[in-house]
């Protein structure tokens, strides 16, 4: 205090103290003018001297006006100092920066004032303070006092000039605060960080781009911030980066890909649509760098197919598409396991396109790495079986063509039948709904021929007989009347002929004795007339019941058709087809009479 009290009056330092600020400004100009007549000296000593009086007596003090006077203080000190004040920021700076946080809404607006100056004068040796600087200006930026948050305002875009035409600043070293505070939600610190990114962005030297990982998340969480000028600002922040992103050879897709998969299922819809034309652009663009991420990607894609509005409906259709179309391989790092459970888990997905998608990927994988699926088909093939219950019919179409690639293999294909049987014994409606579709859809599939004797073999040793007759009656119907079998009905027509169609004929006669009618049937079929006379001859009174009747109904009625046309025709010669006539009359005789 004493070598202070050599250079600058007692009187100076009480009217620093002063309640009126006139008082307080003209000892700080007296402060100013001494400061610079001992900095022209180069008599330093005495400036530290000074300073150190202005922050231990003062800005230190329990007195708020001490603590005004000693900022006004700093900032003449600075002024005084003019180019040489550099090498006194250490001791000028930090007190200025804790008055920050004072109680007094006051003394934080003098703090901001003080800054401003002292910040005028020193331009680029001010930022090697510039982390700290940030991080209070961060807080200013959401103060209670409106006239501490203007004085914030104006203190920010003289440090955003500076840190603009420096280039001692460390982007490096900022990065990690910037992140550190990107979750903030106060809507005032989210509108200081945003205008700090887009600034530092528009300097070329700084390559904020190379950073964007860091902080992109927290711009994407500003993008349901309840301001609409908010969400606006961080919308236009990500179209200039995803613009740069575009236009630059070297860019980390990756980490950033995993952000965007995450916000991609945000329950905001705005988020969602930017996040899904990222991840669009990002396959476009992104290449063997996000091979490893695709199934990540598809996870997000997927869901968004669904989407209740059609924007992000129809770019996550096209991102879907752009990824099936990339003709990745597992050394690349494509993981076919991660990509079918990403498919198996979609298929239970509430919305239909979804899983209809979800399918597609299924297929596309087992016509392109048939050997990877397959080795994968514990994982899936359980999930595939259900979705043959599925309530769309295009899915079961879908489900069925992806069960025929796989059904390739004899293993698989009886495996798939065998299923099929059970899950109809187990829901019978499925059956009843959906059976025709199935079997006809495999017949197209897998060879007609070689689904019936299968389904034949399984349901000869059926111990359920009761359902074992249903279900042959329901292949028999599909026999009789589907166009995908008419080939089969031509071979079975010619069984007393053909050893080909003998054959067929033994195979189906086995499982068909399960159902009397069917058996029937199948022997008009195959011309077997003198067969069909005797089974008819052989009913006996237990067969004939409602069921049976009902049966009987619906194979008379099908005898109308054109499928029996030759039948009928055969009638034209009743010596030649006696069996025929007598097979015909014993049907009629079954009727109620």
């Amino acid at each position: 205090m004493a070598d202070a009290l050599s250079v600058i009056s007692a009187s100076v330092f009480r009217n620093l103290a002063d309640k009126l600020y006139e008082k307080r400004k003209n000892a700080a100009l007296e402060i100013e003018g001494i400061v610079k007549q001992l900095a022209l000296a180069g008599e330093h000593d005495k400036i530290a001297a000074v300073i150190n009086v202005l922050t231990t007596e003062f800005t230190y003090s329990p007195q708020a006006n001490h603590r005004k006077g000693g900022l006004i203080g700093l900032a003449a000190a600075t002024v005084g100092l003019a180019t040489e004040a550099a090498q006194h920021l250490e001791q000028i700076v930090p007190p200025v920066l804790n008055s920050f946080l004072d109680q007094d809404s006051r003394v934080r607006y003098y703090a901001c004032e003080a800054l401003y100056n002292i910040a005028k004068v020193v331009r680029g040796d001010f930022i090697i303070f510039f982390n700290k600087i940030f991080d209070a200006l961060c807080k200013l930026s959401a103060d209670s006092d409106a006239n501490v948050q203007s004085a914030a305002h104006l203190l920010d875009r003289l440090v955003k000039d500076i840190v603009t035409e420096s280039d001692q600043f460390s982007i490096e070293e900022f990065i990690p605060l910037l992140r550190e505070r990107m979750n903030v939600l106060n809507p005032y610190v989210r509108q200081f960080l945003v205008g700090w990114i887009t600034v530092l962005d528009s300097v070329p030297d700084i390559d904020m781009l190379g950073f964007l990982p860091d902080f992109l998340d927290g711009l994407f969480n500003m993008l349901s911030d309840s301001s609409r000028e908010i969400r606006q600002q961080a919308d236009s922040a990500l179209s200039e980066f995803l613009q740069e992103i575009k236009n630059s050879a070297n860019v980390d897709y990756g980490r950033m890909a995993e952000i965007l998969v995450q916000r991609a299922g945000s329950p905001d819809e705005f988020t969602r649509l930017t996040a899904i034309t990222w991840i669009n652009e990002f396959v476009k663009l992104g290449g063997d760098q996000l091979v490893p991420y695709n199934a990540d990607i598809l996870g997000a894609i997927l869901p968004c197919i669904s989407d209740k509005e059609e924007k992000i409906r129809v770019v996550a259709r096209e991102t879907n598409e752009e990824l099936r179309a990339l003709r990745a391989d597992p050394a690349e790092g494509f993981d076919i396991g991660a990509i079918l459970s990403i498919a198996r888990r979609e298929l239970t997905n509430e919305w239909e396109a979804t899983r209809i998608e979800a399918l597609h990927w299924i297929a596309a994988l087992l016509a392109r790495h048939r050997a990877e699926v397959i080795s994968y088909l514990n994982e899936i093939f359980g999930s595939l079986l259900s979705a043959l219950s599925d309530p769309s019919d295009e899915v079961v179409l879908l489900v069925l063509e992806v069960h025929a690639c796989i059904a390739k293999d004899d293993q698989h294909f009886r495996y798939l039948l065998v299923y099929l049987v059970h899950n109809f014994r187990n829901e019978r409606l499925l059956l009843e709904k959906r059976g025709a579709l199935i079997v006809r859809r495999l017949c197209v599939l897998l060879d007609a021929e070689r689904v019936f004797r299968e389904f034949s073999t399984i349901l000869e040793g059926e111990d359920d007989l009761d359902f074992a007759s249903t279900m042959v009656q329901a292949l028999n119907l599909i026999l009789l009347t589907s166009s995908e079998l008419a080939e089969l009905r031509a071979l079975l027509k010619q069984s007393l002929v053909n050893s080909s169609g003998k054959d067929l004929f033994v195979s189906l006669y086995a499982s068909w004795c399960h159902s009397p009618m069917a058996t029937i049937s199948l022997c008009l079929l195959a011309q077997a007339y003198h067969h069909a006379s005797s089974v008819i001859q052989s009913l006996g009174e237990e067969d004939i019941n409602v069921k049976f009747l009902v049966q009987l109904d619906k194979l008379i009625r099908l005898l109308e058709t054109p499928i029996f046309a030759y039948l009928r025709l055969q009638l034209l010669e009743p010596g030649k087809h006696t069996w025929l006539l007598k097979s015909l009359y014993g049907l009629l005789m079954l009727l109620p009479q």
